[in-house]
């Protein structure tokens, strides 16, 4: 049959209704025919249940008809410390920071894996004890801790930055240092260093909500979203939280928020005095436009004059001969060719419309309504910020930051390997806020710079975020901000 023909018969009138219903009824039928043909055929062998042995030994097992023998390990329980100490490498003396050696005592023996040269090494500590109480500290060390924080940091980056699995990290780490992990001792270590962290997340977050410019994102995560809050000194990720105005006002409360919140034109980020919308975000709906209907010549103009307007406003904002009431007086000029560009579709007033043609009508409102709001512009006029390394960076006038930064989150959601329990989705936060923040702070981003880092902090007893608040005279918060994004549901 030429159903080519067909249709140009039909539409040109030459095969009225029920010529083509005698033709189509029969190869219906035949459809169904074959069909239940073929439904029953499959269907005769198809078994929904798994037919291996483990499988029928667990039903045979729920009958009462087997029982499992219990498995039988090489070992029992915990290893003793004096086994562990007959292994250690070395052994070192840790005596209490500013009393003599000769005034302590042996406490007690401690054992410790430690990376060094690459491998790992397990060292024992004598920890001594000074007359008023104190004990000797492992530096790097939590405390109870038989991991290292630099065993603790690469696992954590493996896993929460790279996007490895448990049991893949343990490969990893296995392969490389020669250290035997199971995926229990993973989720330990990852729990004990997000405990560790906590003080510092909670200065990241005093930190963010007196940055210069914010930048602001979200995605969806297993239950809720996943959100990305970027300034200049802090980096603060939340997972498994709710998209919505209450949740973004625990870390930036638009009545107090003295920055410039950049972020797209979601609802959300509706509230706060000082905003830049993204650029990028108008420019990709006007593009989609001339990719979807490449003949609509209005299409394409819009699309060029938009992207001049960009490109003239970051001119603007580079050129170092123009005074702050110059720059002001050339945003007042790209705001009347937006007016230009936009005003003769606004004043019509046109209601919905069908297909590209109501995107178009969509877009043109939406940059009117942001021109109106003073939100397209505001990079051209704000001052350049001062990252923690001294450099001094330009307002971008896009949102693509937090969107790079989301881009890991988002490919792990497409590949399940979300965060599952509220616990889960704590932990990470912690652990993923503080490592990319130590990003701003570091030149080069390495597990011997961060490890350097994180010493220093024992060291001196203050991080680089703590120090950063002593520098802007900022004092942290006196509640959990923490506590408040995942505090157990009541009831």
């Amino acid at each position: 049959m030429d159903v080519k023909r067909l249709k140009d018969d039909f539409r040109a009138g030459r095969i009225g209704g029920e010529q083509l219903i005698a033709v189509i009824e029969p190869l219906l039928k035949r459809v169904a025919e074959l069909e239940k043909r073929l439904g029953v055929t499959a269907g005769a062998f198809r078994v929904e249940q798994p037919f291996s042995l483990r499988a029928e030994e667990k039903r045979q097992e729920a009958r009462g008809k087997f029982k499992r023998p219990k498995k039988r390990s090489g070992r029992r329980g915990r290893v003793p410390t004096v086994e562990k100490i007959k292994l250690a490498e070395r052994t070192e003396k840790c005596f209490p920071a500013g009393v003599a050696e000769t005034d302590c005592w042996l406490s007690h023996t401690r054992v410790v894996w430690r990376l060094e040269r690459g491998q790992a090494v397990l060292v024992a500590y004598e920890i001594h004890r000074a007359p008023d109480g104190r004990y000797g500290k492992i530096l790097g060390v939590p405390d109870r801790g038989e991991f290292a924080l630099e065993i603790l940091i690469a696992i954590s980056f493996q896993v929460h930055q790279v996007g490895l699995s448990f049991d893949k990290a343990c490969q990893v780490i296995g392969f490389f240092t020669n250290l035997s992990l199971r995926k229990s001792q993973v989720d330990s270590l990852l729990t004990r260093l997000a405990r560790h962290w906590q003080g510092e997340f909670e200065r990241l977050c005093t930190l963010l909500a007196n940055s210069a410019i914010v930048h602001a994102d979200e995605t969806s995560w297993s239950f809720n979203s996943v959100w990305a809050l970027l300034g200049e000194n802090a980096r603060v990720l939340l997972f498994d939280v709710h998209k919505d105005a209450a949740t973004l006002e625990k870390l930036l409360d638009p009545a107090t928020f003295a920055g410039i919140l950049a972020s797209d034109d979601a609802a959300v980020y509706g509230n706060f005095t000082r905003a830049q919308k993204c650029w990028a975000h108008l420019l990709r709906k006007a593009i989609k436009l001339t990719l979807v209907a490449p003949d609509n010549s209005e299409y394409r103009r819009i699309t060029d004059l938009l992207l001049e307007i960009y490109r003239e406003a970051c001119r603007i904002q580079r050129d170092g001969r123009l005074s702050d009431a110059g720059r002001a007086a050339k945003v007042v000029s790209l705001e009347n060719q937006i007016v230009g560009l936009c005003g003769p579709m606004c004043r019509a007033n046109f209601k919905k419309l069908d297909g590209p043609d109501d995107d178009y009508r969509l877009l043109l409102t939406e940059l009117m309504k942001l021109m109106l709001a003073k939100e397209l512009f505001t990079f051209v006029v704000a001052a350049p910020i001062t990252t923690p390394l001294g450099q001094v960076i330009p307002v971008a006038g896009t949102n693509n930051e937090a969107e790079r930064t989301l881009r890991n989150p988002a490919q792990a959601r497409v590949t399940g390997r979300t965060t599952k329990t509220l616990a889960g989705a704590r932990r990470r936060t912690v652990i993923v806020s503080v490592l990319e923040s130590l990003r701003c702070y570091l030149p080069s981003f390495t597990l011997q710079s961060v490890i350097a880092e994180v010493d220093q902090w024992t060291r001196t007893g203050a991080s680089c975020f703590a120090r950063m608040l002593t520098k802007l005279g900022l004092t942290g918060s006196s509640q959990s901000i923490l506590d408040e994004l995942y505090a157990a549901p009541s009831g």
